[in-house]
This record gives structure tokens, sequence and C-alpha cells, in this order.
């Protein structure tokens, strides 16, 4: 499809939803910053109803602020419970505008989602499209009819395009037994599993008729359908078989006959909506399908990437308090609350700020500039990843005292209810040989029986201990890696034998590890210190320690300065 045809389905599905936006759910904007995206805007702004509400929610919004709380300062004020509403509560009947809907918080997004089963408005979640593989979350994502993607849409593709009126019949078209069942097909033929699917594709074809001033669904209103809530959902390529016609096939029943009278003319086969489908699939989309990897929009990852959080609101050790609402978890400091408070009241009792008459005088009076939160420093749990070198030259040279060295290591990891994980690599690649564990008996078993011999391939090596350290630092831990290695790096990064080549991809490995940002420890195995492993740790800015003066105590202290840091 070219941008012009984009931007015309576009606009009348916005025009669609805006009409009913608690029909259709929601649309799923795909499209960076830019004035594409903001002619969008403008365009569904003016196509809502006047007394319809649209209201901005930020992507890390606390429960207070979406579902409501009370309002702890005019309660004091007021001596009476004041309730301070939410924004899923100010939006009734209009539209929720989430930005940055890739990185809302899976628990904001429930929210959201249990709001849209019992409550009348509608939500448009704006995808920025920077990573490919960040989209919102698939709840969210299922129960918004419209997936809409401006990525392939230039400004002067929008200019052919004017908003207009939609119609909005009393009634819409009733539709057949046929239409169902080849809408039903098609979600199948795509591999889409939800059957919100296609109940939200008939919804999308009964308004696009009647929108067309047709009294039945036609072939284009199915097609409209498939190609706005079908295919963006699709995980795989359909394989559809066109079966042959009978030589003399028997009239269809009367009662067949009545069920089809909705259906004003011929409906396409399954065969065409699946057709119509693919013409809508982006390029880079329809090749993910081919290789079986699955559409991204059903690929969503966990939003919010935690850091090194030093200092918490919510738990760990009381290290003292600062100005804040008590909200999103934080614990109000009544004692330094009322510390804050005491010195103005007598300046808050003169006669200028005293209540109505009818309302109780506090006895002491408490205003939001008062409020003092507690503030708790706690450590995050750390994930200690231990690459071993098992090649040859490895094991020929110190294999065994290397193991024994990491067994001190997981017995200190073991008192500091620390997790460790275990990978091994020789030979032509890497094997994640012990997934991240607290146990200390699985880890010793798992290290006792790490054979040795082989090549060494210390890039893919470094490249499976980076992956591991990113998965643990998005569930809120902290990576630290020991790599054990002699540093004599003589296989690539895709398995040929050429030692230059290898040395090189092992740099670019550290400093793929050096951008991320993880803490690395390189304990040198070799009987004498490699100058390699050396230059290998500065280019990750890790601490070098060579096993010949490295004592089991100093290894320690090492993993633990490199989590701290």
């Amino acid at each position: 499809m070219t941008g012009a045809e984009i931007w015309a389905d576009a606009l009348r599905a916005t025009l669609l939803f805006a009409a009913d936006p608690f029909r259709f759910g929601g649309i799923v904007l795909r499209a960076g910053a830019g004035p594409v995206r903001d002619r969008w805007l403008r365009l569904l702004q003016g196509s809502l109803p006047a007394d319809s509400r649209l209201r901005r929610m930020p992507p890390h919004v606390a429960d207070d602020q979406l579902l409501g709380s009370v309002d702890l300062a005019a309660t004091l004020e007021r001596g009476r419970p004041v309730h301070r509403p939410g924004l899923l509560a100010e939006v009734g009947g209009g539209v929720l505008l989430l930005s940055m809907a890739e990185s809302i918080l899976p628990a904001a997004a429930a929210r959201v989602c249990a709001a849209l089963e019992r409550c009348r408005f509608g939500v448009v979640a704006l995808d920025e499209g920077i990573a490919p593989d960040e989209r919102p979350p698939a709840g969210l994502l299922d129960r918004l009819a419209f997936h809409l993607d401006l990525g392939g849409v230039a400004l002067r593709d929008t200019e052919g395009c004017v908003s207009r009126l939609l119609r909005c019949p009393d009634g819409l078209p009733v539709p057949g037994h046929r239409a169902l069942q080849a809408l039903c097909g098609a979600a199948i033929s795509f591999g889409i599993g939800s059957a919100r699917a296609p109940l939200l594709a008939l919804r999308v074809a009964r308004a696009a008729a009647a929108d067309a001033g047709r009294e039945a669904i036609a072939e284009a209103d199915l097609a409209f359908a498939a190609r706005l809530v079908l295919a963006p959902r699709a995980t795989h390529l359909p394989q559809v078989e066109r079966p042959q016609e009978p030589p003399d096939e028997p009239p269809a029943p009367a009662d067949d006959r009545r069920s089809d009278q909705s259906d004003v003319g011929p409906l396409p086969p399954e065969e065409l909506i699946v057709a119509a489908a693919l013409a809508a699939l982006p390029p880079d989309m329809l090749l993910r399908l081919r290789a079986g990897a699955g559409p991204l929009a059903l690929r969503s990852k966990t939003a919010g990437r935690a850091g090194q959080a030093r200092t918490s609101i919510r738990a760990g050790r009381r290290i003292g308090c600062k100005p804040g609402e008590p909200k999103g978890g934080a614990r109000l400091d009544l004692l330094e609350t009322l510390k804050a408070a005491l010195p103005w009241q007598r300046l808050r009792r003169s006669p200028d700020t005293q209540p109505a008459p009818t309302q109780p005088a506090p006895r002491i009076a408490v205003r939001r500039d008062d409020f003092r939160i507690i503030r708790f420093r706690r450590r995050t749990q750390t994930t200690t990843v231990f690459a071993v070198d098992a090649s040859g030259s490895s094991a020929l040279h110190r294999l065994a005292e290397a193991k024994g060295a990491v067994e001190l290591l997981l017995a200190d990891c073991y008192v500091r209810r620390d997790q460790v994980a275990l990978i091994g690599f020789r030979g032509r690649d890497a094997a994640l040989l012990l997934p991240p564990t607290g146990s200390l008996l699985r880890a010793r078993r798992c290290l006792a029986g790490l054979p040795g011999g082989g090549a060494t391939p210390l890039a893919a090596g470094i490249d499976a201990a980076g992956v591991l350290a990113d998965a643990e630092r998005g569930k809120g831990r902290t990576p630290v890696i020991a790599l054990l290695t002699d540093g004599r790096a003589n296989v690539t990064r895709d398995g040929g034998s050429d030692r230059r080549k290898g040395e090189a991809d092992a740099m670019e490995s550290g400093r793929r590890l050096r951008l991320a940002g993880h803490a690395v420890l390189l304990v040198d195995t070799s009987p004498r210190p490699n100058p390699f492993a050396r230059l290998l740790a500065d280019e990750m800015h890790a601490r070098y320690v060579p096993l010949p003066y490295a004592a089991a105590d100093v290894l320690a202290r090492a993993i633990r300065s490199s989590a701290a840091s």
C-alpha cells in the first residue's frame, strides 16, 4: 500500500473511532514524533464531539493519580475525608491518550484494561516506534481495535485527504453467517488466538458499511476490517488453498438462504479477506512472519528497566525523610510532618486564615508543604554471572584452579544471598550451563561437571554474558560479570579459526559491555599475566585480577566492589 492509501485508511478509522470510542476500544498509533503524527492528533481532536474529554496519561503514572486517592491536606483542613478523583474517573465518556505507550508500566496497563471492561471511554495509545521490539503491553493491544502504523506515510501523502462528517445511522447492518465465518476463518489463518480480534473486526465492518450508506456488509467493508484489525495481529502467514468446485452443487437449503438475507450481493470468500490483509502488511513484518518470528505487536517487552536503585520510598533501611506527598506507596513520616507544621501555627491561626464557622478548627493546621515522607535505602539483589573459559589451553594450565576460585566466590555469594549463573565457553560457542539461581549445591554440581577442551570462543562467551546481564538488569537485579579466561581468543564470532579476527571480535564484544554499563571482573587464568587480557579488561573498563596473585578474599572483595560500583 502507498502512503496515501495508508493515510486514507487511518483517517477513516479515526472517524469511526471518534463517532463511538467505546464500541472499538481504541487505537494504537505507531508513529514517531513529527508533523504526520501531529496532523493525525489534530484530526482526532477535531473529530471528537464537543463534550468529549481528551485526557493525557503519562507512561509512569502512579496508582493514586490513575485511580484516585484521599486528599490528605484537604482532609486535615476540613475535618472529613476528601476524595481526589483519578484520571480514569475524569475521562468518563471521553478518550484517554497514552503517551509513550511502549513504556507504560504493566500495573498501569492492567488498571486501564480493567477500566475498559466496565467504563465507557476510549484509549489512544501512542507508540513512538523507536525500538522495533518495544511495544505496548499485549493485554492492552488486544482490547484496541485499530492498529495504525504511519511509519511509511510522508507529509505530502496527507494533503489529498480531508476530514469529513461521519454518517451515524441509528442502526448498523446485521451480519450474516457467511460474514462471520469469513472473519473467523481469516483470524484462524493468521494464527490469531484471541477471540476479541474477529469480534472487533466485525464491529468495524458493520460501522464501515453504515458509514458508506449500505444496508448490508460488503466485500470492501470486510477487507477494511481485515487490513486494520486482523493484519497487525497476525502471527504467521496463512497458507490458503483454493478448493475445487464440485461439478454439480445442490441448491442451498431454505434456512441457509434466510440466514444470509442481511448480506446484499456476493460476499467474498475467506481467501479474498486474507489477501486484503496481506496487502496491508508492511514489508518488514512480512519478512518476520515468513521467518516465523511472529509480530512485534504480540512480543511486547516488559515495560520499565530497573537500575541500581540505592534509595526507595517503599521498603528498606530508613535513612531519613524528604518533602513530598504520601502517594505512590510512599509512607508519611508523621513526627517530621508535625515538626514542619508547628512553627507556623500562630500565623495559620490568625483571623484571616480561620475556616468558616461551620467547620471545626483543627488542633494543628497542616498544609501540603508540611508533608514529609520516609526515605529508605535498600540493596538490590546482585546476580553474579560467571563466564568460565573451558578451552583446551585453559584446561591445560589452570582450569582446576579457576574452578576452585569460582567455588570460593560461590560460597561468598551464598552468604550474601545473591543469585549466581554459570556460562561455559569452549569449542565454537558458549552455553548457559546454569540459569540464575540461589542454590549453592546446584552451582557446585554444574561447575564440577564443566568439561575442558577445544578452542577459545572468547567473543561468544562475552556476548552470552552480556545478554544474560541485560536480562537480569531488566528484572531489577544488579548484574556483575566475572569473566575467567586466559585471553587466548582464537575463534571468531561466526565460528571461524582466526586468532587476529577472534581477538578483534572479543574487543568489540568487550566494548559493548562497557557501553551497556555492566560491572565486569576479568580474572586472568593464564600461567603468566596475558597482555591481551589486560587490554581486554581496559576496553571493558573491568577490574583486572591475575589468578596467580589472586587469593580467595581478593576475588571476593573484587566481586563486592564491582557490584557496588
